[in-house]
């Protein structure tokens, strides 16, 4: 045993100093600014855009208390957005206690608003609870301008910090709140709002609040306006999520109110419906919160659906054994919006529902209306009863699949020879493997790899496309057996990402048409069965290179065509080549010896320069797959690989604009 042997006292290290001195206290918003990332989720794109949702939040609260109907947002050329409602405005009077202000004290002040009064919003939403003061410090220029008691009070700021005193600039009969916010360049990686991105949280949160009219204006080049408004609430947010697939049964909304354990009235309202595919589609929000990790409301309204429509089925002699819930879960589309008093959020996004109250509101409204229901429509009934048996009898030939595919996994790849070149570490964090589209590429790919963290998987040809397939079906294609056994964390309801073998797994394939549909279709094969990986930030797709530039003996490669112009610039320092016709020479040999090349696909790299522009992570360029709205990704997956023709046209012809490389 090893004796520890102390230093002397004169031997301890020297510490800094630590006295009253060293206690900082931020003032203000100074620690918004200083940890921007610990307020709003990080400082990309995401963090970006969480500015605008912060602002819409509160003109959504004032419609749920009932005095906003309008919300107008416009991305300004300036690069500013601001957004306005015709709510009652936020106060201008002093604060009772700060003695300034309440519009100062509710924009410099985090924590500080209506929110926290039950009497002004029974329910609220703002999943990180820091509101509008967060885009105040985070912001160069910020300004509020306010409609009430017939005057325009304004008041601007600059990173959090008033500019000027509040001030009556004149008189109105209307009412209503408008901010207007440039984000600060020096803190955001990115200070492009992206018009997409606003019109799909626009859109949701217009379908779950039906009486609210949502305009978006975008005021730079692209000069576009839409205006989201859908007077049937989750109906039509249902046959918009379902739009590219065909329904078996009808929308069936429900919608009703219990007493949580506070007293407060919890309100539910879901709508969910049938269609001919073969997976779930689940949408959860609280008080207009995207909980895509589920929660109490989401177990409650499964249970609750399977019981009932069991019980039906029994009672009426069209079932002799009891159906499973995942029967009932085949082709369904379902929303589920709860408006909860005090939600409390648990999981790793923070977006799952922990409240043990309202699962049992939830199952006491579908058991008593959709009963009802299921009585008064026997025809859609024994629909919904002939869809899940069909979908029970695929589960027991499913059931055989995952026998197989567990009995491979027990065998630890032994069964893929050829086909996984692992990895020698075994710690998952360390560990990322490629799915590799071809014997060629993944061929290259294994003897340029670092055999120490990456292991190879290579896949032939073009996998089944699981957005038509039930599960057995996916269970017996080949090429998918062996990803789930490599990555070894289960699959369906099974999975556990936990469980991955690897901490990325890289889909690698060639940069043409034939490569962005394996994509695809692996894309949809985890969106579909291992969703918690992308949720995870593990899945990743790789970016080889498009060209290389060749003078002599040095080489460059190039991912666009930008890269390789300015390669080829600077190659020539400034030099342009004209051929015969006087245009730019920017393929092929030119005339002073530049050889340009484009890349058709992966087999075309020896596995040196594989490594060295795809596989180094030192030089690489990877892309992070992730989700920002579940309900988009699920149209679009509905919609590029469903049955109907017609969307998937009006997708691409809508698309086509922003292809390139075009199997040049």
């Amino acid at each position: 045993m090893n004796e520890e042997i102390l230093p002397e006292e004169n031997e301890l290290p020297k510490q800094n100093t630590y006295s009253e001195d060293s206690i900082k206290v931020l003032e203000g918003l100074e620690a918004v600014r200083l940890r921007p990332a610990m307020y709003i989720g990080d400082v990309s794109d995401r963090g970006l855009h969480h500015l605008i949702q912060e602002v819409v939040d509160n003109s959504i609260d004032e419609a749920l208390a009932g005095y906003c109907k309008n919300i107008y947002v416009t991305l300004h050329a300036d690069g500013s957005c601001s957004v306005q409602d015709d709510g009652r405005g936020i106060p201008t009077g002093p604060h009772p206690v700060k003695m300034i202000s309440t519009l100062e004290v509710v924009l410099c002040t985090l924590h500080a608003g209506g929110k926290f009064d039950k009497g002004s919003y029974k329910v609220s939403g703002g999943l990180h609870g820091v509101g509008v003061s967060c885009v105040n410090a985070l912001s160069m220029d910020f300004t509020a301008t306010i409609h009430r008691e017939g005057s325009i009070y304004q008041q601007r700021y600059s990173k959090g910090d008033p500019q000027t005193p509040v001030e009556i600039i004149g008189t109105t009969e209307k009412t209503g709140t408008t901010i207007r916010f440039l984000p600060d360049s020096t803190i955001f990686k990115t200070v492009h709002f992206r018009a997409e991105k606003v019109a799909d949280r626009l859109r949701e949160l217009a379908f779950l609040n039906p009486d609210i009219i949502m305009t978006l204006e975008d005021e730079r080049e692209e000069g576009t306006k839409e205006v989201f408004c859908y007077p049937g609430g989750l109906v039509d947010f249902v046959r918009y999520v379902d739009e590219s697939v065909t329904s078996v049964v009808e929308p069936v909304l429900i919608s009703g109110s219990g007493k949580s354990d506070s007293g407060a009235d919890t309100i539910v309202e879901i709508c969910f419906e049938y269609n001919d595919s073969y997976s779930e589609t689940l949408l959860s929000y609280v008080n207009n919160i995207n909980t895509v990790e589920g929660g109490t409301h989401v177990t409650g309204f499964r249970s609750a659906l399977t019981r009932t429509v069991n019980s039906y089925a029994v009672n009426n002699n069209l079932i002799k054994t009891a159906l499973s819930g995942e029967d009932f879960r085949e082709g369904l589309t379902a929303i589920i919006s709860a408006k909860v008093a005090e939600p409390q959020f648990e999981g790793q996004t923070k977006t799952k529902l922990g409240n043990s109250d309202v699962e049992g509101v939830v199952r006491s409204i579908i058991n008593e209306q959709l009963a009802i229901y299921l009585d008064s429509n026997p025809k859609v009934a024994k629909k919904m009863i002939e869809k899940a048996t069909l979908a029970a009898e695929a589960r027991m030939a499913a059931k055989k699949s995952r026998e197989l595919v567990r009995r491979q996994s027990a065998l630890e790849f032994s069964s893929l020879p050829g086909k996984l070149a692992d990895c020698s570490l075994r710690t998952a964090e360390d560990t990322e493997v490629y799915l590799v589209e071809g014997d060629s590429a993944g061929g290259s790919a294994k003897q340029g790899r670092d055999r120490r963290f990456q292991a190879i998987l290579p896949l032939r040809g073009k996998i089944l496309n699981t957005h038509r397939a039930r599960m057995h079906k996916v269970l017996d294609n080949e090429e998918i057996r062996t990803i789930i056994t490599a990555i070894g964390a289960g699959f369906g309801e099974e999975f556990d990402a936990d469980k991955s073998r690897y901490g990325k797994i890289i889909l690698m394939a060639d940069a043409d048409v034939d490569g962005s549909h394996i994509r695809t279709l692996l894309l949809t094969f985890f969106f579909l069965h291992m969703r918690d990986l992308i949720h995870q930030g593990k899945l990743y797709i790789a970016q080889p290179p498009l060209y290389k530039v060749k003078k002599g003996k040095q080489e460059y490669y190039a991912y666009n065509e930008a890269e390789r112009d300015e390669v080829i610039r600077r190659i020539r320092k400034d030099k342009i080549v004209l051929d015969d016709k006087g245009e730019e020479i920017l393929e092929g040999a030119t005339s002073d010896g530049i050889i340009i090349s484009r890349f058709k696909g992966l087999g075309e790299m020896n596995p040196e320069q594989l490594w060295t522009t795809t596989m180094n992570p030192e030089k690489r360029t990877l892309l992070q797959v992730t989700i920002e709205s579940v309900t988009e990704a699920t149209h679009v997956f509905d919609t590029l690989m469903g049955e109907k023709v017609e969307p998937r046209r009006e997708f691409i012809e809508r698309n086509a604009q922003y292809v390139k490389n075009l199997d040049v």
